[in-house]
């Protein structure tokens, strides 16, 4: 990770993303710009919250772990994200591990910052809630699908929730067969085979990376009705 002092960078970041009113130009001097290569860890699963972070350049990967060791991708997010909003209103540690995907540039503010320049500014409130409120419908929609969904079903689910593009459709979209697995609740294994026996359907086939729908009406049939968002 590289912190970058660039007051200019900073403020071009702030109007990109309309930010002027959550961060008056008193407030500037609290924001710093960090910086995380491929693969490293912004936010590590347990660790005591820090600050506040808003994505402003790059992907991230957010994922949940057990105490099997085992993890489950939550989604993957681009600008504008934050993170820490939850663990800051909750008062608790880091509930998901937050890893860049490529090269990643965000806004930090830190903890006691918040609290003592920001907490008075409702527009800053506002933009907590907002996201506050985004997590929890998405988490209670793919929550759902995966609690009450066949494996096809929740595939199917997939499929056609990116297939739309709207906004939790591209957190969820990812070309790689483990990753879907792992946002749909299945195994790679089981999650092949679904494959295999909708291709075997004509339903759909996989060419590499990429699987193409040939028949989304008969998708939509497989899928009852269920939708990740």
């Amino acid at each position: 990770m590289k912190s970058i002092h660039d007051p200019n960078l900073i403020s071009h970041y702030i109007t990109q993303f309309n930010l002027e009113q959550v961060f008056t130009t008193s407030t500037h001097a609290l924001i710093q710009l960090l910086v995380y290569e491929q693969n490293e860890i912004i936010l590590r699963e347990g660790d005591e919250l820090d600050g506040i972070y808003f994505q402003v350049e790059g992907r991230t990967k957010v994922s949940s772990s057990v105490g099997t060791g085992k993890s489950l991708l939550l989604r993957f997010c681009s600008p504008l994200s934050l993170f820490g909003d939850i663990e800051y209103v909750q008062e608790v540690v880091i509930q998901s591990q937050v890893e860049a995907v490529q090269q990643t540039s965000l806004l930090f503010i830190p903890k006691q910052k918040v609290e003592s320049d920001l907490m008075d500014n409702h527009r800053f409130k506002d933009l907590l809630l907002k996201h506050l409120s985004y997590k929890l419908l998405t988490c209670t929609s793919a929550s759902r699908t995966n609690l009450l969904g066949s494996v096809e079903e929740r595939f199917a689910s997939y499929l056609l929730t990116i297939q739309l593009q709207r906004e939790f459709g591209k957190e969820i979209q990812t070309p790689y067969i483990p990753d879907i697995a792992s946002l749909i609740g299945t195994t790679p294994r089981h999650l092949n085979r679904v494959i295999q026996r909708l291709t075997d359907m004509e339903i759909l086939y996989k060419v590499k990376q990429e699987i193409v729908v040939l028949d989304w009406e008969r998708l939509d049939e497989l899928s009852n009705g269920i939708r990740f968002e």
